[in-house]
Parts: structure tokens; C-alpha cells; sequence
């Protein structure tokens, strides 16, 4: 069985030019339904505040003002009967994830919460750094967040790269970042972006590293090998590029390089750094994927083509005369690939050759928020808060089921999973679903 934690974990990374002041401490979570009976679960937060414990949390009374009303308990309509559901004390953020996890995580503005499998207990809060206002949008206001098979990789210390570990404090280490990254000459806020980590190395990426009032910005991409946590390479120059993810076999590194209004696909070798293959810019690089045996982009009619780790076109899937959709990052798995599209279909196809294999109906749209994962022999496609999450058997695109609940909410879902559970939620609320 092929689990999102190894292979697919690493692979199923996708790009995307689309993407509060809440940096205090997080009101509390928890678990509302599951094998063990309702509780409540204090969750702390602060940079240096998390043994503070203490404030309970009031549902509230209803009909004297003392305090908000109860919010009522998610039921599943459809689908799985849930495991366990927890609910956080703010909406998910799940656009800050690079990648669907391979763990029960709630990611929200102010922190990470890190949940027990098996019973949706709280295990370790990271919160994050108060978030800057000034930043246009939530997307780059929040950032994203790299996460490794174990720990939680961020350079909110100035000149120091930090990993927390998700369930082992004692675990948590911090070291200055080298030179070539953050040189004698930086400004106090140069802090480097972190993109990915793939295969036991962290990339990152400077766009506008400071030289002094008459120079030009030194932009940077660069890669630590976290093994001995040393710089294994870095190159400067690099015209707002920024490292997304790897190929299966490690040895390509998949960039993409902003060039104004347009964007250009990089691969470089991910040994050393070097170019080896550059894409014409485009205007419709909305996203890149990599798959076992290829990178993924948009087409520039709607479909998706199909590019050799060496850059050169393999296959494009574009809509028929008189069709009209958009397709989204598509997913590899092995000898398949899924794309799934904005009207409501997901595609399976010989990976070698880009022929259609079968074709799934969904009960619900698509849009560009919604990232499939797959484990073993099923897919699993996340819909908008009312749709839901359907699950779809790789074999010949049979539909199983579809999980609704009756939770108001409007964000799409978000999908995790493990060997043995499903990790799907939404707004507030996630749930643990059985995989069988």
C-alpha cells in the first residue's frame, strides 16, 4: 500500500500564484465527538508562554448575555461515520501548507496544532509569529509553512533557522544560518523564504537580499542539506526564483522564476544548483507539480501538459472542441496521474503516454483551493464545505462514497492521511475517517 507519508508526501507537492492581527495567544479546541467522551482541551500559545495553563473554556449560556451561545456539533449526513471530530477555536488556514500532510494538523493564523491519531488529542501547539498587516493579501501575510518528516522548519529568528519538532520539544533545534544566506551586510528583517524539503534538504530563496542604496538586490535560491545542517549550495542572481519541489529521484529541483507578469520553470540539479533546463515564460503558470517521471504546468488552453525531467514535452491533456474547464495541480501516483478539473471530473491517465484511463463524476465543483491525496487503491477529492469529500477507487474511477457533515462553513476542505485514517476538514472542524 502506497501511503502519503513516504512517497506521496514528497511528491504531491503543488505551486500556486493564487493563494488579522491575530498573533496573541489561541483560545482553546476540542475533541467534540469520537471513541472517547467530550472534552475540553485548554490550547496555549505565546513565544514563550506554553506551560501558561489555567483559562477554561465557557461554551457559554444561552438567554442571559453572559456569554456566546454553544456552536452546535457537526453530524455527518453522508459517508464514513468519523473516528473522532475536533474542532479548533479558529478557522483553518490550510493554503500555508505546502503540501497535504501526512499527520492530523491544524493549521491556523496563529499556530500549529499538532493532533494525536488515534484520538484528535492536542499533542504540541507551535504558534507562529504575530502575522505583518502590512502585507497585501492573507496568503502573504501568513506565509507559508515547510514541514519535514518531523519537524517544522521556519526562519522567523533573524539569521538563525528554526526547527520545532511536531511532538518532541526536547527534539527542537536552532543554528545560525550560513553567510552566503544571510550575509555581514543584511539588514536586521532580511529574513529568508522557505519553500520546500524534500529528500532530507531544505530550499529556500532571497528576493531582494540588501546592498546598499545604489545596488542592485542580490536575489538568491539556496539549499541546506539538514543531515549535518550545512549549506550544500546556493545561487545568486536568480531573478525572483523560488524552489518548489523535486522530482521522484532527487536529482532535479523544480523552481519557478517570476519575470514580471510572466513565469518561467526552472529545473536545476539538486546536487549542486545548477541550471540545466529554463521553460519560456508564460502568463498561465498558475502552478507546478512533479510527479515520479515528470513536472507538470498548465498548458495554456485550460489543460495540463506533461514535461520530462529534462524539460522536454511528453504530453498535454487539453479540453475537447466545445468543452470548457480548468485544470488543477494534477496527482502521480506510480503508473497514474489524476487530474482533477474545475467542472467537477477527475481524469485518470497512463502516465507514460497521457491517455485517458477512466473518468470520474464528482458531486460537486472544483476550484483551485482543493488538493487531492491518495492512499493505496483510493483518491480522495475535496469538494467546497457543502460538497464534501468523495473518494474514488484508482482502479477504474469508481465513485465509494461521499462524506458531507452538517456544519455550516465556507472554506473547501482540506485533506491529511496516514497508513490507517483520513484526515478531512473544513472552516473550524476536522475529522478522522476510516480508510477501509
Amino acid at each position: 500500500m502506497r501511503s502519503p507519508s513516504s512517497e506521496g508526501r514528497e511528491r504531491d507537492a503543488a505551486w500556486e500564484w493564487e493563494g488579522g492581527d491575530g498573533g496573541g495567544p489561541a483560545a482553546p479546541g476540542e475533541v467534540v465527538s469520537g471513541d472517547a467522551a467530550p472534552r475540553r482541551r485548554v490550547l496555549l500559545a505565546g513565544a514563550g508562554a506554553l506551560a501558561a495553563a489555567g483559562a477554561a473554556w465557557a461554551l457559554g449560556r444561552s438567554g442571559d448575555g453572559a456569554g456566546p451561545a454553544p456552536r452546535p456539533r457537526p453530524t455527518a449526513l453522508s459517508g464514513p461515520t468519523p473516528l473522532w471530530t475536533y474542532r479548533g477555536p479558529e478557522a483553518m488556514t490550510p493554503e500555508r501548507l505546502v503540501r497535504p500532510p501526512g499527520r492530523p494538523l491544524y493549521v491556523s493564523e496563529t499556530g500549529l496544532q499538532v493532533l494525536d491519531p488515534a484520538s484528535g488529542e492536542p499533542a504540541r501547539l507551535l504558534p507562529f509569529e504575530r502575522p505583518d498587516p502590512r502585507w497585501p493579501s492573507d496568503a502573504d501575510r501568513l506565509g507559508k509553512v515547510v514541514l519535514g518528516p518531523e519537524h517544522l522548519y521556519s526562519s522567523a529568528s533573524v539569521g538563525h533557522l528554526d526547527a520545532r519538532h511536531l511532538t518532541d520539544p526536547t527534539a527542537d533545534w536552532s543554528l545560525p544560518l550560513p553567510p552566503e544566506v544571510i550575509g555581514p551586510d543584511a539588514p536586521p528583517f532580511d529574513r529568508p523564504g522557505l519553500s520546500a524539503c524534500e529528500n532530507g534538504v531544505l530550499y529556500g530563496f532571497d528576493w531582494g537580499r540588501y546592498r546598499g542604496e545604489d545596488a542592485t538586490p542580490d536575489n538568491l535560491v539556496f539549499a541546506l542539506r539538514l543531515a549535518d545542517r550545512s549549506l550544500l549550495w546556493s545561487v545568486h542572481g536568480s531573478q525572483g526564483e523560488q524552489p518548489v519541489t523535486t522530482t521522484a529521484s532527487g536529482t532535479r529541483v523544480v523552481c519557478v522564476r517570476t519575470l514580471g507578469n510572466r513565469a518561467a520553470l526552472v529545473l536545476r540539479d539538486a546536487a549542486t544548483g545548477r541550471e540545466l533546463f529554463t521553460a519560456p515564460g508564460a502568463e498561465d503558470l498558475r502552478w507546478c507539480a512533479a510527479g515520479p517521471q515528470h513536472v507538470f504546468v498548465p498548458d495554456g488552453n485550460g489543460g495540463v501538459q506533461a514535461l520530462r525531467p529534462t524539460g522536454e514535452p511528453l504530453w498535454t491533456h487539453s479540453p475537447a472542441r466545445g468543452e470548457s474547464w480548468r485544470s488543477l495541480p494534477p496527482l502521480a501516483d506510480g503508473a497514474q496521474v489524476y487530474v482533477p478539473r474545475d467542472d467537477g471530473l477527475v481524469t485518470g491517465h497512463d502516465a507514460a503516454t497521457g491517455k485517458v484511463r477512466w473518468t470520474a463524476r464528482l458531486p460537486f465543483l472544483l476550484d483551485r483551493r482543493s488538493r487531492p491525496v491518495v492512499v493505496g487503491s483510493t483518491l480522495f477529492v475535496p469538494g467546497t464545505a457543502t460538497g464534501g469529500v468523495s473518494a474514488v477507487n484508482t482502479a477504474g474511477g469508481r465513485l465509494l462514497w461521499t462524506f458531507r457533515d452538517s456544519g455550516p462553513g465556507r472554506d473547501v476542505w482540506s485533506l491529511a492521511a496516514d497508513a490507517e485514517r483520513l484526515y478531512a476538514g473544513h472552516d473550524d472542524v476536522l475529522h478522522a475517517l476510516p480508510l477501509a
